[in-house]
């Protein structure tokens, strides 16, 4: 014998609330909707103008450094702990979820350099312009009890970055050369050098977690393999950079934050050329960090902004700024991918939301159906004009829009002059050189 039961979803009739409307059923045959397009257009139209109106990114700062924050740091096992590095030598530990510091730490003479935490969360590593490398205890010392390092290591040069493997009880620093580091020595276990200048980042990968990679004043980006006794190979690029990223989704991929105003996404299997070239800075970029995904990065730059830049994308996708904030010198990205952190010169710490017009908290089912449509509609009608002319409008400063027009402008005279020059050249004397190209000296192996 077979039975047929009625199934029903009570989500589908049933009212959320006694003064909620009435559910009622609809034929979604197109034929009884020809102005189905229609409505949908302008629904996408308004989805894209409120997001506008509600974005409001900044959440918060986070007050009590003396000086400017020179770096940061994430806990690999707690969302709600934040550690910043001062240029008055000064560590603290923060509590996001309370915007308090829990712990002030006198660590470094001078700036501290570079902050670093071990994979368990036990314990930091901290660098400064007094030689040392220090190991400090996530446990706070009792009441009364003088605050001392587990750790300390007397270097004979000063060491401007620290990273820690992702897995090993390693850390790298780098100074006049590249040093690897077992924590339970005193002295490095190997050491790199490859020219003559100073070497201002070091990071690992944290994929393929014996590879590292380091950026240096003579603009090189050098890549090491930590079994290896010498480097594998290097890029020179037109201008300095600052500091390397690695994406935490793809083992190959890295990009780098460099004077020029550009960031470069190299994969590091060939280096000769970037993979893509992101443009919109106005100044020069001084810090880089992946979301979790390893889809964004958001930058920081001397320019007093913050842009937040799709992986695959030449143009960043939203820009940050206040009145009162000055070049940002660190940024990191939160590891539930819901928020951003940015230190910069003027002594704050800043809150911001990764998507700004992103509801915080609890939404009802209802709600959250009515954002999902909304983000499908913004998606499926982002190619037209008016709704790819809101979506994409940013105001920002004054100076940095004037500069922007500045920089537009040399960029269409470079191109009006190469033009002609081809035009009264000989076929093949002056050759089109690829955007991506133009930057890139050399590659080294």
């Amino acid at each position: 014998m077979k039975v047929k039961v009625l199934s029903r979803n009570p989500d589908n009739y049933v009212r959320e609330t006694n003064r909620d409307i009435h559910r009622v059923p609809r034929n979604y045959d197109p034929a009884l909707h020809p102005f189905e397009a229609a409505r949908e257009y302008t629904r996408a139209v308004n989805a894209t103008k409120l997001e506008r109106v509600f974005a409001k990114p900044f959440l918060g700062s986070l007050d009590g450094h003396r000086d400017g924050i020179h770096c940061m740091c994430k806990h690999p096992t707690s969302l709600l702990t934040l550690l910043s590095g001062c240029c008055d030598g000064e560590i603290r530990v923060w509590d996001l979820a309370h915007r308090q510091c829990k712990r002030t730490i006198t660590a470094h003479t001078g700036f501290v350099r570079g902050i670093c935490m071990r994979p368990q969360g036990d314990s930091f590593f901290s660098v400064g312009d007094d030689h040392t490398i220090k190991q400090w205890s996530m446990e706070a010392p009792g009441y009364g009890v003088e605050e001392e390092p587990i750790n300390t290591i007397l270097g004979k040069t000063v060491y401007i970055s620290v990273d820690h493997h992702w897995r090993d009880a390693v850390f790298a620093t780098c100074g006049q050369q590249v040093d690897i580091w077992d924590e339970s020595r005193t002295d490095p276990i190997r050491s790199f050098t490859w020219g003559t200048d100073s070497i201002q980042s070091v990071k690992f990968n944290p994929v393929e977690t014996n590879i590292l990679g380091s950026c240096a004043v003579d603009r090189n980006i050098v890549l090491y393999d930590m079994r290896g006794s010498a480097p594998l190979r290097k890029v020179i690029l037109e201008m300095r950079t600052n500091t390397i990223a690695w994406n935490p989704m793809e083992a190959f991929t890295f990009t780098a934050a460099n004077e020029d105003h550009n960031l470069y996404t190299f994969d590091m299997r060939r280096l000769d050329m970037p993979v893509n070239v992101h443009m919109d800075h106005v100044s020069a970029v001084l810090d880089i960090d992946y979301a979790p995904t390893g889809k964004e990065f958001v930058s920081g730059s001397f320019d007093k902004t913050i842009r937040i830049f799709p992986h695959n994308k030449g143009r960043s996708r939203e820009v940050y700024h206040t009145k009162r904030m000055q070049q940002v010198s660190c940024v990191k990205w939160s590891m539930d991918n819901k928020y951003i952190l940015s230190g910069s010169d003027e002594t704050n710490i800043r809150v911001w939301k990764a998507r700004a017009a992103e509801k915080l908290g609890v939404m009802r089912p209802r709600e959250e159906a009515a954002t999902q449509y909304s983000e499908q509609l913004k998606e499926k009608f982002k190619h037209f004009p008016q709704v790819k002319r809101i979506s994409r409008h940013r105001h920002v400063p004054r100076a940095i829009y004037t500069e922007r027009k500045t920089i537009r402008e040399q960029k269409e005279s470079r191109r009006r002059k190469e033009s002609n020059r081809r035009k009264h050249s000989k076929p093949g004397a002056v050759p089109f050189v690829p955007e991506r190209k133009k930057h890139i000296v050399a590659e080294v192996q």
